[in-house]
């Protein structure tokens, strides 16, 4: 079932931006981090109930899949960013390209500055 279908991705997007958090953890996906033990490490300040809800909303929105390994306790928990997550990065990436780019005072359109 595709639950994230009918979740505007606007509504994800703040969502996510919003949370330093749910950035951190995408990242540590992104780099190859799966396991819940290894993103609290990772991220100090971050209390294992935080992470928990921001992991669940992120598999939630299909950004994540959860894959859960063995039947009886102790089981293994792994989080894999999906094709969709891949995508949703690529925002992000835009959000730090324009970051960067204000933090250089490049704010003005270079066409706008001609015109001006």
């Amino acid at each position: 079932m595709n639950h994230h279908a009918s979740i505007p991705v606007s509504s994800m997007v703040e969502s996510i931006v919003g949370c330093k958090w749910s950035v951190r953890l995408l990242d540590l996906c992104a780099d190859g981090q799966r396991r819940p033990s290894a993103f609290l490490r990772a991220c100090p300040g971050l209390s294992a109930k935080v992470m928990n809800e921001r992991l669940k909303k992120m598999s939630r929105f299909g950004i994540l899949e959860r894959r859960v390994f063995g039947e009886k306790p102790p089981v293994e928990v792994e989080y894999r960013m999906t094709s969709f997550g891949r995508r949703f990065m690529g925002i992000l990436r835009e959000v730090r390209r324009l970051q960067a780019a204000v933090d250089r005072g490049m704010t003005k359109d270079t066409r706008e500055s001609k015109t001006l």
